[in-house]
């Protein structure tokens, strides 16, 4: 890693009640929130806003939630976020073979026409040269409302800012689940 966290007591407690629960569900600290625990602040409004898009009440279901973290991952190489992510998606159903066709999701049978909507818009919202077009926005309408589409836009914000975030810092997986092979550009 570029940047070390600090001793686990040099953290304000606020943050450290951040880490308590982590080690709950996870089983230790995330590397990420470690770093981001540097600055109280960032910390303190990055949690925030993951809570608002990731909460069980969001138009968005679980799976594609974190179908777009994983795929939103392998295109920044955030080797820690597709382990953390890929894990999330197979506890919330999703086989380990859908998320390693995340990959090759166009010529894949692993995604539904919805999923494929999601898929084609979190790669033009990525990609730095993507292009959101009309039939995306008409594809992406008939599953979602206009809320769905800004939380969906917002999830996929929030993942690259976090995947590039830790790809830039070096945060290795942890070891929650085979890591798929990350990939640059499948178009």
């Amino acid at each position: 890693m570029r940047v070390q966290p600090k001793p686990l007591n040099k953290y304000p407690l606020f943050i450290r009640g951040f880490f308590a629960k982590q080690k709950r569900t996870y089983g230790e600290v995330l590397l990420p929130g470690m770093l981001w625990g540097r600055s109280k602040w960032v910390f303190a409004s990055v949690a925030l806003l993951y809570g608002a898009l990731n909460r069980k009440n969001s138009p968005l279901s679980g799976v594609i939630r974190s179908i777009v973290t994983v795929r939103v991952s392998q295109i920044n190489h955030c080797e820690f976020c597709v382990d953390i992510n890929g894990a999330t998606l197979q506890k919330r159903g999703a086989s380990e073979e859908k998320m390693l066709a995340l990959r090759t999701w166009q010529s894949s049978d692993q995604f539904d026409e919805m999923e494929k909507a999601v898929l084609a818009y979190t790669e033009a919202v990525t990609y730095t040269d993507g292009e959101i077009t009309e039939d995306m926005m008409v594809a992406l309408r008939r599953h979602f409302d206009e809320d769905g589409i800004v939380e969906l836009t917002g999830m996929i914000a929030f993942q690259n800012l976090s995947s590039k975030f830790n790809a830039a810092l070096d945060i290795p997986p942890q070891g929650f689940c085979e890591v798929p092979a990350l990939t640059v550009d499948t178009r």
